[in-house]
C-alpha cells in the first residue's frame, strides 16, 4: 500500500483512483450516524481536505466512532469517487490507526470560533480552516519574493537585527541590553556592546552599503517598532520587505515597485487558489476580482502637491482638512485611489520635514519621497531616492539631531564611489492584510507581539 500525501493526491487524483492509499494527518471533523460515519481529514501539505467514509461493515466500527476531533491518525482505504455533490473524490477506509489521541475539551472543536478566541490559541489555530489558508498563503508569497528578486539578479543581504543606531529617527525602538534591571539606564558603557543598542527598525542603511557592492540588494527579515498603539495594523515585531537598488532614481523606482507588487499579485492568484476561494467566503469581499483589478490597473503617479490640489477641490467632506506640509490621512487615500483614480497610485516628492533625513533633498523643500496607495488598503510601499551629496546629507542630519559621529560610515558612502541610488520598503503583514482580506494584522502574523501581550 502506498502512503502519500493530500497535495500529491489533489495534484492528479485519477492517479490513485480505485487503489489502496495510506495518509498521515489529524482529523477536523468526525459526524458520526448509526451504521455509518464521516471523517473529515487533512495533513496540511495542501489547503484541501479529504473526505474519509466507513460504515458496520468494519470490524473496529464501533472503536472508529470513538476517535476524537484533533487526533492524529493513519488512514487506509481506497480512494474512490464520491457519492456527495462538493467533493470529487474521496476514500473508503479499511484500516485506521491512532496515533495521538485528543480530548473531548480539545478547544478547537468544529464550529464557528472568534478570531480573538482562536488568538487566545494561537499554537492551535494553525489547524483551522482560516489559517490554513492564510500561512499557506504567507508561505507561497515569501516564496514569490524571494524568486522575483533572486530571478532578477538581486543579492539577499542579512541586516543586523541588534543595531546601535534608529535609522528613522523617531525614538521608537526596543532597547537591548545585558544589565541587570538595577542599573538600566545608568552607563551603557558597561553594557555588553559598550554603547545603547537597540532591536532594528530597518535594514536600509545596511542594505546600502551592500548596495554600493553588488548593485542590486535587498532584504526581508523581522523589524521591530515600540509603538504603543492597539490599531488592527500594528504590531511590534513584523517583516519588511526592503530592496536596494544602484544606479536608480524615483521614476525608476516606481517601475520597479509596480512590477514587483503586480508580479506577486499574479504569482498568488496562480499558487494560491485553493486558499483565496476559502479567503474570499470568509472576507465576504471580491477578492480575486480586487487582485485581478491591481494586476490589470496603470498606477497612476502624481506628486504630493498635486494630491493636495486634488483633495482640496474634490466634492467630498474630509474629517480632517487636507493641506500642504501634513500627511495624508486614510480618508485621503481613500478619495485619491477608491474616487478620482479608482486605481493604485504613487504620490511622490513629498515635503521634507514629514520625511527622513536619508532622503533626496530637492530644490523646493521636498523630497524624492514616493508613497504607493492602493485601494481598500491606503499605503502599501514607502520607497525615495537616497541624498548621495555628503554635504547636505550631513546638514540634514544634524537639523534633526541624528549623529553624524555614529552615523560615520553612512555618510562615508558619500565619499567612496557614492552613485544615485533608490529603495523602498513594504511591510509584509500590511501586503497579507490586502492579498487575504483579513482585516487585522494579528491574524496574519503567527504570533502577534503587540503592547501588554507577548505569548507564545
Amino acid at each position: 500500500m502506498t502512503t502519500i500525501e493530500l497535495r500529491e493526491l489533489f495534484a492528479d487524483d485519477t492517479k490513485y483512483l480505485n487503489k489502496q492509499v495510506s495518509l498521515l494527518g489529524w482529523i477536523r471533523n468526525h459526524r458520526k450516524q448509526k451504521t455509518f460515519g464521516f471523517i473529515d481529514f487533512f495533513d496540511g501539505t495542501c489547503y484541501r481536505a479529504l473526505q474519509v467514509v466507513y460504515d458496520d461493515r468494519l470490524a473496529d466500527f464501533e472503536q472508529i466512532k470513538t476517535l476524537h476531533v484533533g487526533a492524529s491518525v493513519n488512514v487506509s482505504g481506497t480512494l474512490v469517487v464520491s457519492g456527495g455533490k462538493t467533493q470529487g473524490v474521496e476514500l473508503a477506509l479499511s484500516e485506521v490507526t491512532l496515533i495521538g489521541d485528543c480530548p473531548e475539551e480539545y478547544p478547537l472543536q468544529p464550529k464557528r470560533h472568534s478570531l480573538e478566541f482562536l488568538r487566545e490559541i494561537a499554537y492551535l489555530r494553525p489547524r483551522s480552516r482560516l489559517f490554513q489558508a492564510v500561512f499557506r498563503l504567507r508561505s507561497t508569497a515569501s516564496f514569490a519574493i524571494h524568486k522575483y528578486f533572486n530571478d532578477r539578479g538581486y543579492v539577499y543581504v542579512h541586516t543586523p537585527l541588534i543595531t546601535g543606531n534608529d535609522a528613522e529617527g523617531a525614538g521608537n525602538t526596543f532597547t537591548v541590553t545585558a544589565l541587570d534591571e538595577l542599573n538600566i539606564g545608568t552607563d551603557f558603557g558597561e553594557d555588553f556592546f559598550g554603547k545603547h543598542t537597540s532591536l532594528a527598525v530597518t535594514g536600509q542603511l545596511e542594505a546600502e552599503t551592500f548596495a554600493m557592492a553588488f548593485k542590486n540588494v535587498y532584504t526581508f527579515g523581522p523589524t521591530f517598532r515600540a509603538e504603543n498603539s492597539n490599531t488592527k495594523t500594528h504590531v511590534a515585531e513584523f517583516w519588511m520587505i526592503e530592496p536596494e537598488i544602484a544606479f536608480c532614481d524615483l521614476q525608476q523606482l516606481m517601475d520597479i515597485e509596480e512590477d514587483f507588487l503586480k508580479y506577486i499579485v499574479k504569482y498568488i492568484m496562480e499558487n494560491a487558489a485553493d486558499e483565496l476561494v476559502f479567503l474570499e467566503m470568509f472576507s465576504k469581499s471580491k477578492l480575486k476580482d480586487k487582485l485581478q483589478a491591481l494586476i490589470d490597473s496603470d498606477i497612476a503617479r502624481i506628486t504630493y502637491r498635486e494630491a493636495i490640489d486634488i483633495l482640496s477641490n474634490a466634492d467630498a467632506k474630509f474629517d480632517h482638512t487636507p493641506y500642504f506640509g501634513g500627511d495624508l490621512a486614510k480618508e485621503h487615500e481613500k478619495y485619491l485611489t477608491d474616487t478620482h483614480f479608482a486605481s493604485p497610485v504613487f504620490v511622490y516628492d513629498w515635503p521634507k520635514d514629514i520625511k527622513a533625513f536619508y532622503m533626496h533633498q530637492n530644490e523646493d523643500d521636498t523630497v524624492g519621497a514616493v508613497d504607493l496607495l492602493v485601494p481598500g488598503a491606503g499605503e502599501l510601499m514607502g520607497g525615495s531616492q537616497r541624498e548621495t551629496r555628503y554635504e547636505k546629507l550631513f546638514t540634514r542630519m544634524n537639523e534633526m539631531e541624528i549623529s553624524t559621529e555614529e552615523m560615520y560610515w553612512y555618510l562615508n558612502l558619500r565619499k567612496f564611489g557614492s552613485c544615485e541610488h533608490a529603495g523602498f520598503g513594504m511591510g509584509f503583514e500590511r501586503l497579507l492584510i490586502y492579498l487575504t482580506g483579513v482585516e487585522n494584522i494579528r491574524d496574519v502574523i503567527p504570533y502577534p507581539r503587540t503592547p501588554q501581550n507577548c505569548e507564545f
